[in-house]
């Protein structure tokens, strides 16, 4: 995976490769919430995870060698965090807590290139597909996040007297963004709602207004 990565060649203006972002995350939200919350599917969304910032550290402006250098750290930790994973070797809350760093840092970098690109390029699809996947990508930040908070708090995280699996923590991220609210999970300890509320209210603000505003212009261009 590391060695396909690396052989991206970004355009001197980058290569804004968003759309496979777009697809890495739609297929990491579908992946964790059909597999059983066994270590090696843990192992295995933590890398689908690490691929993520590897397309976009690989496909990013800035100095060839310290992009490949800072994609080599990534993916070589990453690794050896999965394989300790796999081996029940390390608290499977070490990997979730990676999982938060690794989308943290593909979050920041694809923002950054995000709002570059919109400066250079104005509104195009690839815009809208990273902006879609920024949104996938927070909605998967939630849900790591909850799957430390369960572990490391003394407490259930969840008022139904349960921590969760790692499917009902992108189920619970997702529905709470999007404020469904079926009730079948609800937070009970203040880290939890204090996400919640961060989740409903990110969730729904970028939605109707970044969301809105890219297709609405990419809308009006066209029509132009």
């Amino acid at each position: 995976m590391l060695c396909a990565v690396m052989r991206i060649r970004p355009h001197p203006e980058a290569a804004y490769r968003y759309g496979v972002v777009l697809v890495l995350a739609l297929i990491s939200v579908v992946f964790f919430i059909v597999t059983p919350d066994r270590p090696l599917s843990r192992a295995i969304g933590l890398l689908l995870t690490t691929s993520m910032l590897l397309v976009i550290v690989m496909t990013a402006r800035g100095d060839a060698v310290l992009r490949g250098s800072t994609a080599a750290t990534a993916g070589v930790v990453a690794l050896a965090v999965a394989i300790a994973v796999v081996f029940d070797a390390v608290s499977p809350w070490i990997g979730s807590a990676l999982g938060v760093v690794l989308i943290g840092g593909t979050l920041s970098e694809l923002v950054i290139g995000l709002a570059r690109m919109l400066r250079t390029q104005g509104v195009t699809i690839r815009a809208v597909s990273g902006a879609l996947a920024v949104y996938l990508l927070f909605g998967l930040l939630i849900s790591e996040l909850v799957t430390v908070g369960g572990h490391i708090g003394g407490n259930a995280f969840f008022a139904q007297g349960t921590d969760g699996s790692q499917s009902q923590h992108v189920y619970f991220a997702f529905t709470t963004m999007t404020t469904t609210g079926y009730g079948d999970l609800t937070p009970a300890t203040s880290f939890g709602r204090a996400l919640a509320v961060i989740a409903m209210l990110v969730g729904q603000i970028y939605l109707v207004t970044v969301i809105a505003m890219l297709v609405g212009n990419l809308r009006r261009r066209r029509v132009d």
